[in-house]
């Protein structure tokens, strides 16, 4: 019986072993992750950095200079969310399979980890929450501002 213990729990410290030299592969291939995204009418493109970060902009095809300031904004704002959410789910597809139950444990489980609450619901897309994406709530507001501009002349 003590041998099959034994037989267990060196499995058990293998597969651990395993896990962390994996984590680890995986944690110095995503510092240097990247991403870059495209508003969807085309006029910005933006790149993030592992943790998210703005690290790039550019300015397609000068379609900046036919843009209101609140146009351009929220296609700033959009580009970077969708490379926010291309590099989280770089992180998600990366970790993800290594937070599997170690095989060797009768009845242990896998993790259940909380990607809203790591990353913030904006950058899973959409996913895992109900409601729309910030972009799309931030290209609602400007639609609205430009038509009450419209309406009444601009505002003070």
């Amino acid at each position: 019986m003590t041998e099959g213990i034994n037989q267990r729990i060196a499995e058990a410290m293998a597969h651990l072993e395993a896990t962390q030299a994996a984590v680890a592969k995986a944690e110095a291939g995503l510092r240097s992750a990247t991403a870059t995204a495209r508003s969807r009418d085309r006029a910005v493109e933006a790149t993030v950095g592992p943790q998210g970060q703005l690290t790039g902009m550019k300015f397609l095809d000068n379609k900046y200079q036919s843009m209101s300031a609140t146009q351009l904004a929220a296609s700033v704002v959009e580009a970077a969310q969708q490379a926010r959410t291309q590099v989280t789910q770089q992180v998600m597809d990366t970790f993800g399979p290594l937070m599997a139950a170690n095989p060797a444990i009768p009845g242990a489980r896998a993790p259940e980890i909380d990607w809203g609450g790591i990353f913030g619901a904006d950058a899973l897309g959409g996913r895992g929450g109900a409601g729309r994406s910030a972009g799309d709530r931030l290209r609602d507001e400007i639609h609205e501002d430009d038509e009450d501009d419209h309406g009444r002349g601009s505002r003070s």
